[in-house]
């Protein structure tokens, strides 16, 4: 991996959402592999190997009237993304109950201690999204519940929830790069009950969950609610995020149509997290 070249491109982006993140979904499709939002937009990587010069033909969001959405790009050499994230990555502590940190922090006194190198992969628990999902498990009940986490990033939802006695569980994502390192956390934090599994919703079917967590980008969500109630028991309970309060009735409505009932929402500088039950 130390030779490989990726191609980095920076997107400035006004207004910044919803557009960044439908950028991002588009350009994950697209084989992007990660992502950093920025104070301006985002910035996108892809290793050379998979750009090809129509690589943004097919990104809708950038023929939008709706939005300005310039970038630049430059080739860099992968020397040490390690390095880049050592200096950025600070341990948090969520609800005095659980913490995530890298292997080089000081272990905290907390119930639950996750230890993660996410390299670049979504899902540290800085962000408002994972944070709130954090607070939704340590809130609920996993003993021996069958859960899916969908969309797991860093895995560290899937990795908490085998901490509360869940089991089994599925970890699944579409990006390369995060299940490869989700793979890596689930064995740095010696768990035996978490199968990871590279892919999207199209290998859910058949599949039959206690729990779903899914902290995905909102059109996603829309797209593939269908499938997550189909594969939930009766009786389970879905979390949800990886939206704004203003997406709120969007989501709600959209979950209502299947028949899954809002039970509780989580809300983190108009990032939201909700809880529903079928």
């Amino acid at each position: 991996m130390s030779n490989t070249i990726y191609l980095g491109y920076y997107f400035k982006v006004n207004p910044l959402q919803p557009a960044v993140e439908i950028l991002i979904a588009e350009l994950g499709y697209a084989g992007f592999e990660s992502f950093v939002e920025t104070d301006e937009g985002v910035t996108a990587y892809i290793q050379k190997e998979e750009w090809h010069e129509a690589i943004l033909e097919d990104i809708q969001i950038l023929s939008s009237d709706e939005f300005e959405i310039t970038f630049t790009s430059e080739e860099i050499e992968q020397t040490n993304w390690n390095a880049e994230w050592e200096k950025n990555f600070n341990p948090i502590i969520v609800d005095d109950a659980c913490s995530v940190r890298a292997p080089f922090h000081e272990k905290p006194n907390t119930k639950y201690d996750i230890i993660i190198e996410p390299k670049m992969s979504f899902g540290t628990g800085h962000h408002e999204t994972t944070h709130m999902m954090i607070q939704h498990i340590l809130k609920n009940d996993f003993t021996d519940k069958s859960v899916l986490d969908m969309g797991c990033g860093t895995g560290v939802l899937a990795i908490l929830a085998e901490m509360k006695g869940a089991k089994p569980i599925d970890a699944i994502d579409y990006d390369n790069w995060c299940y490869l390192n989700s793979l890596e956390n689930v064995e740095r934090n010696h768990c035996n009950y978490i199968t990871v599994i590279e892919g999207d919703a199209e290998v859910l079917p058949g599949k039959h969950y206690d729990i779903i967590i899914a902290n995905i980008n909102r059109n996603i969500l829309l797209n593939d609610l269908k499938t997550y109630t189909a594969t939930l028991n009766p009786g389970g309970i879905l979390f949800l995020s990886g939206f704004y309060e203003d997406d709120l009735s969007i989501i709600e409505a959209e979950c209502n149509k299947y028949g899954l009932k809002h039970v509780e929402t989580l809300e983190r500088n108009n990032w939201v997290a909700l809880k529903f039950k079928k």
